[in-house]
């Protein structure tokens, strides 16, 4: 195609008309009912609406997303010829359609759904569809592989396009099937990891050990899903991390409670180098094993997230975290220090914002001002320089 199918809509009137309807997809509704952006920056063009107050925008010149009037929003598709095939042979009338369809199976629910709308609204369907189609050039493709390419579309939502109200900096919601825990993210690659060193693939430790980041995930995915093989990999990052010094503090304390925890006693010399002391038995070794467990909450993932590189899967879920914080001092506290440690400093100053506002005493009031005051002129100055999220490189 030459011709994108938007522009054929912008200037064929008669194609745009069939596309508002029966397709639901009006070029005169381009405009959503408050102020919106992505969360990540990239650009966003409001390029269509529907007859219930959603809008489908253009994303970063490519994707399509779909913000509802209630607050929900998703990818839809890759580009706009990939949404408007979806919303023209799988319609909106169609709702019993599903992503376990065979292909017969789909064509028998729009079928369906088809005679209804033909008898409640849209008598000539068959040829608006045909007509439709043919003018935007767009492909007969089955209708598994549409179904797909929308499944595909919504899951691949977050992190790149979460959607803000720019106002309140609230996001959108996702249906949480198509959210991705960041635990399941961050713990991805040591999870890997460490089953490439389970199945005795050659050298897949040392990459390991050489990595810090990497072998926290494999110490963390270890914890999770412990087994007695895997105590001589867990011995080797032990020795690793006592002979990296400072370089792995936290390395080192995890893979000591880990191989603690097997109360072996020839590991208590090892243990004892390790905890400065504090291991002088197996019996001791359990013990502290089982004091130092280390507890993980959601911070502990937006942290390893941050150190991997995922930088917008950690904003993404702090704001999601904000959103649901009520008045929760400690907790508005960690979410505006970790915001600002990503650089975004506008959500950082929410979360600030209410912080401040529960303080009890003047002093305490005064202090957390300050800090809203220094997060707020930080994001004046990213907005003076046309820089919706400033976000910080990674230290």
């Amino acid at each position: 195609m030459t011709e994108s199918a938007l522009e054929i809509l912008r200037t064929r009137p008669d194609l745009a008309e069939l596309a508002a309807f029966p397709f639901n997809f009006d070029l005169d509704r381009a405009y959503h009912v408050e102020e919106v952006h992505l969360a990540s920056g990239a650009s966003l063009e409001a390029i269509a609406g529907d007859d219930t107050g959603g809008t489908y925008f253009l994303c970063g010149g490519r994707e399509v997303l779909h913000a509802s009037s209630d607050g929900y929003a998703s990818l839809v598709a890759g580009s706009v010829e990939e949404a408007l095939e979806i919303l023209i042979r799988l319609p909106w009338w169609c709702e019993d359609v599903s992503a376990d369809m065979t292909e017969e199976e789909l064509h028998a629910a729009v079928r369906e759904g088809d005679e209804e709308a033909r008898s409640e609204f849209a008598p000539d369907l068959d040829a608006q569809r045909a007509t439709l189609l043919h003018g935007l050039g767009l492909p007969d493709r089955p209708l598994t592989e549409l179904v797909a390419l929308d499944e595909a579309a919504t899951a691949n939502t977050e992190p790149d396009h979460l959607l803000l109200n720019s106002a309140e900096l609230c996001a959108y919601q996702l249906e949480e099937s198509y959210r991705q825990p960041l635990r399941d993210i961050v713990l991805g690659p040591g999870r890997a990891a460490l089953e490439r060193a389970r199945s005795g693939a050659p050298d897949a430790w040392e990459p390991i050990a050489e990595d810090v980041v990497l072998c926290e995930g494999v110490l963390r995915a270890a914890g999770e899903d412990r087994q007695a093989r895997d105590l001589p990999l867990l011995r080797f990052l032990l020795e690793r991390a006592c002979a990296g010094g400072e370089r792995w503090p936290e390395g080192r304390r995890m893979a000591a409670a880990l191989v603690a925890a097997y109360g072996q006693e020839a590991d208590v010399p090892l243990l004892g180098e390790a905890t400065a002391g504090q291991v002088t038995d197996s019996t001791r070794a359990v013990e502290w094993a089982r004091a130092e467990a280390a507890e993980q909450d959601e911070f502990t993932w937006i942290e390893l997230a941050r150190r991997q590189g995922r930088t917008e899967n950690a904003r993404v879920a702090l704001i999601r975290m904000l959103d649901d914080t009520g008045p929760q001092a400690d907790r508005l506290r960690r979410l505006s220090r970790a915001l600002e440690r990503l650089g975004d400093h506008a959500q950082a100053a929410r979360a600030q914002s209410h912080l401040v506002s529960l303080q009890d005493t003047d002093e305490d009031r005064a202090a957390e001002a300050h800090i809203l005051a220094r997060l707020e002129r930080l994001t004046r100055s990213a907005a003076v320089r046309g820089e919706r999220v400033p976000l910080r490189p990674l230290e």
